[in-house]
Order: C-alpha cells, then structure tokens, then sequence
C-alpha cells in the first residue's frame, strides 16, 4: 500500500488506477460531502466540524493522487511531469482524464518499469 500510494516509482494500469484509487476517493468524498451538508456546513468556513473534515480529507490525498497520476503518466511512457497539464485550465483536466483514465498504456517494459498489466 505504501508503494502504491506514496511512490512515484514505477507504473500502474488503468483498472488500478480506477479501482483503488479514483473509485474510492469519489465514494469518500460524496459521503463526506453529504455529512458536511447534514450538519449545515456547506460553508466550509462556517466552523463546521462537517466541512473541516472535507478539508482534511482534501488535504490528505493530495500526494496520494499526484503519486497515482505520475504512476498513470509513465505507464503511457510520458514523464510525471506531465501532472502539470491538470493547471492549464478547462482542457488541461480533461487531457490528464483523457490520457490517465482511458488510455492504454505501453505495452511491455519502458523506461519506467515492467508492463503492469500481463502480455494474455
């Protein structure tokens, strides 16, 4: 778990990418976003104790995500660098979604590691 959420080593496939990490972010968030509307703090500087967790959370799986991105971005044989596109507004998101999300990788090893998903 610690290298797959806190190394940029490495690469990881799409189903990974999706499934234990997008997927599970998504489902924590929505729930504590309804958590933070229940207890009236839509306002997360409202001093609700629902928004400060929203905050947190936010806050926590900030390196996670950049970690699972980079991982995404040397399975397509680009550099993590690559992360910063998500900055250039309104396509730049869509880009990182497009090629980290719904891409194949390359197949076989490339500069940055082994071909996470097995030759069938």
């Amino acid at each position: 778990m610690k290298e797959l959420y806190f190394s940029m080593e490495g690469r990881i496939s799409r189903s990974t990418y999706w499934l234990k990490f997008f997927l599970p972010v998504f489902v924590i968030s929505i729930i504590l976003g309804v958590i933070t509307g229940a207890m009236g703090a839509s306002d997360p500087n409202s001093g609700g104790a629902g928004g400060i967790l929203l905050i947190i959370w936010q806050l926590a799986i900030i390196y996670p995500a950049i970690c699972m991105q980079g991982k995404r971005w040397h399975d397509r044989d680009k550099s993590a660098w690559w992360i910063l596109i998500n900055f250039v507004p309104v396509i730049g998101g869509i880009w990182a979604l497009v090629e980290c999300g719904f891409l194949k990788g390359t197949e076989g090893p490339n500069q940055y590691g082994e071909d996470p998903v097995p030759a069938a």
